[in-house]
């Protein structure tokens, strides 16, 4: 699925759903979308795909079974949203196709958000689950959406955004259960380590050792740490690598935002510092939008 040739990646879903005008408020997040505006979802992923993306990430990342209860929606409609948030996802590869039919493959990535993605207190880049989280527990969590996200026809899964090597380790146990899924595992790193403090190294190694991982790398992660953390994750491991950080800003808990993030683009010389380090797969998360995107393809096919 993923080879060894670079591979443009999207950007961050709830930059381009901004941009659609879509109301991202509330603890849902960028999932509200899929029941108050689901043409924007459809118009984000084809901006993404006229920028030269061909791996279109889900608009599931907030959307956990538990997420949604929590949000007073019940397990149908909840896996109902999910099954739509691929759909909406193919919906666009369908059109984009029709415009360019010679664009090639384009591939369909389930997201699988952090346990601390549903808590909404921007848990995913501190990993402070609380007492009694482990890896059992955080197995079953995202066990109901790898199902939902793979019987919909997902391609392959994106775990991201992860802060501890427990969680990367409990998503490789929940897939167990689905011998065909495959997914990457994507980990949000500050300073050398996870946001949670593990080392990147750690992490690396337990993906490595799963045959259902099919790249490691990082995402929403400062871009200016990029190319040092690939570096490690290569003498690590032998799978390919995908990199796709934020803008460069600080998540406000309080007011669900990022602050002081000043660009939406990577500058060419900081792609192609993550290319030489190994990158695999290129994009971008928070604050890149589809001019950020067309950047990326632009400096990594240029």
């Amino acid at each position: 699925m993923i080879g060894r040739s670079t591979v443009i990646l999207d950007g961050g879903m709830s930059t381009a759903l901004r941009d659609h005008g879509a109301d991202l408020s509330g603890p849902l997040w960028t999932a509200r979308a899929l029941t108050d505006d689901p043409d924007s979802v459809v118009a984000a992923h084809l901006d993404f795909l006229r920028a030269g993306a061909r791996v279109v990430i889900t608009a599931s990342y907030q959307a956990s079974i538990e997420g949604l209860g929590r949000a007073g929606i019940d397990a149908d409609r909840a896996e109902l949203l999910l099954r739509r948030s691929v759909e909406l996802a193919a919906q666009a590869r369908a059109r984009f196709l029709d415009e360019r039919p010679a664009a090639g493959t384009i591939l369909v990535a389930g997201s699988i958000g952090p346990y601390g993605a549903m808590l909404a207190g921007g848990q995913e880049f501190t990993g402070d689950y609380g007492d009694g989280i482990g890896r059992a527990e955080l197995a079953a969590f995202h066990e109901p959406q790898i199902d939902v996200l793979l019987d919909a026809g997902a391609d392959l899964l994106a775990a991201e955004t992860l802060p501890r090597v427990d969680e990367a380790g409990a998503i490789v146990d929940a897939l167990r259960t689905r011998p065909e899924g495959r997914a990457w595992l994507s980990f949000t790193c500050r300073d050398g380590r996870t946001a949670g403090g593990d080392p990147i190294e750690d992490a690396v190694r337990l993906a490595d050792r799963a045959d259902q991982i099919v790249a490691v790398g990082v995402n929403c992660t400062p871009p200016d740490q990029v190319a040092g953390l690939l570096r490690t994750i290569r003498r690590a491991s032998g799978k390919p690598l995908i990199a796709y950080p934020n803008a460069g800003g600080v998540w406000d808990a309080s007011t669900r935002s990022w602050a002081a993030a000043t660009r939406d683009r990577f500058d060419r010389d900081e792609i192609r510092s993550w290319v030489d380090a190994g990158a695999d797969v290129v994009g971008g998360c928070c604050g890149i939008g589809a001019a950020g995107i067309n950047a990326v393809a632009t400096s990594v096919r240029g």
